[in-house]
């Protein structure tokens, strides 16, 4: 059957929803919700007893359960009611598309007609369900409301009340509102003290504002020189006196030019002059003595404000003292007539709506009778076992690749370490030393460092490196046969070697090139013996040897030393090749120190013994010291690992422990 869900029921009146409805973002979450509600036990029963099952004998049977062991009474009617209703949630399915609210109820059953006839009583239960908790919720409300109502009345009627008794007590007048619930009492209404107050501030705001500007216009004018009072020159006879003592000043300045100042004429206009300016005079002194007293009456006008606004405000301050409690009985009395009316308008609402309920739910397709099983499938069946075997194929299969992290082919070098090959040196059979191996010039061991003394030639563009150092992450993968042959191979193609055994903790080349290790590197860097004495002929034509010499105590200080660089220089000068045998990188400080004082760096590598993590590691001590790592190589790679060869598949081992004289 399938079913379906709104949010929100069709609404018969404006507001006639008691419970909430959802936000439309939590629609998820309100579909959730009704999906938990079809599988729920109270829905459960109700479908159990439309169709009748708590008293069908042959209902667990026809599902494919045990039947309760019989029991008498209370006891066995809960567990025979108890086990019909784990079995119709057991085959219950409610299944909900992704942006749909249509929800599909499936239930399975040996029974076809049984399995239509459970999911259809589930539909209808459902919509049924749903309206009798809304009619539930709608009574629950009335009674709700009607009990809110009386207690809010009572209140509303205690409010008013109060405040008409304290009102009398304290002898306050609200001229601001009727009384109804939209007043304000008195601190929101306009009381005669309040209106008043009101209107002398604004008067007093005024008349301040004039008494300032008069002020200004006093002292500006009783600093300035009296003829110098921009009032003074705009008065209309200070600008008449002004023309005229001009005129009479011009005509006087013209007469002089003819007659002498004691001519009567001229002592006429001299008279003239003098009487004009005592006019002007005069009228500067009349209009310098209006500004002071406009100042004056401004400022007597200011103060007689003042003095009223601070009557009104001690007036106004006492009622506001009085009126506080009356405010708040008022507040009180508005806060229960608004509730009181918001309860009454709701509690018609409810009323009006009781009984009139629509579902949200409403059925879209019928459940039939299936005309064919939907269980088992073969095929399916068949296609899952093929998958999941397919699965764990490619699980093994990505846990071999990706878990195994060992360095297996020079391909990994690139890939696992990003160093690029330079090489690789083969497995050799049970037995085989790998020096006997490099005496014979046709084995594959010593075709094999043929091909890598060619690619450290071609391994940079300016050609072979003066200092080469060879190091790997640990003991015993091969670095230093791989130094010794790639210096002897060098140096039978003619080139001048010096081979340097620089691993201070445990020499090996004395032991591969037949030299005595009396007197060696150790020596010349605490300068205990000369140059000369401490480089040794090796039984190979062009290679030199400076073996270690005797263990130091203190091996990486003493390669730390800046002896070490000026031995370096000053043998590059005389070798075309200078190859270093160091110490292996992890637990010591020696490879990194040597590392950065060559020119490049080989790293050595055995194959399926060494992990990325240990050889990264070592690559990143070697680069955080400024090595230049030229590339890597390879050590007992068995080529059969990855599908190319034939042969055993036994290995060899030569050791690099301390003490010991076999090649490392």
């Amino acid at each position: 059957a399938k079913i379906q869900i709104e949010q929100q029921s069709t609404k018969v009146l404006q507001s006639d929803d008691v419970a909430p409805s959802d936000a439309s973002q939590d629609a998820d979450r309100f579909l959730q919700t009704q999906m938990d509600i079809i599988q729920s036990r109270s829905l459960a029963d109700r479908v159990a007893r439309d169709l009748g099952l708590y008293n069908s004998g042959d209902f667990s049977t026809r599902m494919g359960d045990r039947p309760v062991a019989a029991q008498s009474g209370s006891a066995g009617q809960a567990a025979r009611q108890d086990q019909v209703i784990d079995t119709l949630l057991a085959h219950l399915k409610v299944t909900l598309p992704v942006d749909s609210r249509v929800v599909t109820l499936s239930y399975t059953s040996p029974d076809a007609a049984l399995a239509a006839k459970v999911a259809n009583s589930y539909a209808d239960r459902f919509i049924v369900s749903n309206l009798d908790r809304r009619y539930n919720a709608s009574s629950y409300a009335r009674k709700f409301l009607s009990d809110q109502l009386d207690t809010t009345r009572r209140k509303v009627e205690e409010s008013e009340r109060n405040q008409i008794a304290y009102a009398r007590a304290a002898r306050l007048i609200d001229t601001g509102g009727s009384g109804d619930a939209g007043s304000q009492g008195l601190s929101g209404g306009r009381s005669l003290v309040t209106a008043s107050l009101v209107q002398l501030n604004t008067a007093y705001a005024g008349a301040l504002g004039a008494k300032l500007a008069a002020q200004k216009g006093w002292e500006q004018a009783a600093k300035a020189p009296l003829l110098s009072i921009p009032e003074v020159q705009s008065d209309p006879s200070y600008q008449g006196l002004s023309q005229q003592r001009a005129r009479a000043v011009a005509q006087y300045e013209q007469d002089a030019k003819h007659w002498t100042p004691d001519y009567p004429e001229m002592v006429q206009q001299t008279a003239q002059i003098r009487g004009l300016d005592r006019q002007i005079n005069a009228v500067a002194n009349r209009v310098k003595g209006a500004i002071q007293q406009r100042y004056l009456v401004a400022a007597a006008q200011e103060r007689a404000l003042s003095e009223n606004l601070d009557q009104f405000k001690t007036q106004t301050l006492s009622e506001q003292e009085r009126a506080v409690q009356y405010n708040i009985l008022h507040r009180e009395l508005d806060t229960n007539r608004a509730l009181y009316d918001a309860l009454l308008q709701r509690y018609k609402e409810v009323t009006a709506a009781a009984g009139l309920a629509s579902s949200n739910v409403s059925i879209v397709d019928r459940a039939e009778a299936p005309r064919s099983a939907v269980w088992p499938r073969p095929l399916l069946i068949l296609a899952g076992c093929l998958l999941a075997g397919l699965m764990v194929a490619l699980g093994v299969i990505f846990a071999r690749e990706h878990l195994d992290d060992a360095i297996r082919s020079p391909e990994d070098m690139a890939l696992k370490l990003g160093v690029p090959s330079v090489g690789s040196t083969p497995l050799l059979p049970n037995g085989a030393m790998p020096v006997d191996e490099l005496n014979k010039p046709r084995s594959p061991l010593s075709e094999a460092y043929y091909a890598m003394r060619t690619s450290l030639e071609l391994a940079s563009p300016s050609g072979l490196p003066k200092t080469l150092l060879f190091t790997s992450s640990a003991a015993s993968e091969g670095k230093s046969t791989t130094s010794f042959a790639i210096a002897r191979d060098f140096a039978k193609v003619g080139r001048k070697v010096l081979l340097i055994d620089a691993d201070l903790r445990k020499p090996t080349q004395n032991i591969l090139t037949g030299v005595s290790n009396t007197v060696g590197l150790a020596n010349l860097l605490t300068q205990q013996w000369a140059l000369e004495e401490a480089i040794q002929a090796s039984t190979f034509t062009g290679l030199d040897v400076i073996p270690t010499g005797p263990l130091p105590p203190n091996p990486a200080e003493l390669l730390a030393s800046a002896g070490l660089r000026i031995l370096l220089e000053r043998l590059g000068s005389t070798y075309d090749l200078i190859v270093i045998d160091a110490p292996p990188v992890m637990g010591l400080a020696d490879a990194p120190t040597l590392a950065s004082l060559v020119e490049a760096t080989i790293i050595v590598v055995e194959a399926n013994r060494a992990h990325r993590g240990q050889a990264k590691t070592s690559v990143r001590r070697l680069r955080d010291a400024r090595a230049n790592i030229l590339g890597g190589v390879l050590t007992k790679y068995d080529v059969r690992m990855t599908g190319y060869g034939t042969g055993n598949d036994s290995g060899y081992d030569y050791g690099y422990g301390y003490g010991t004289k076999e090649a490392g």
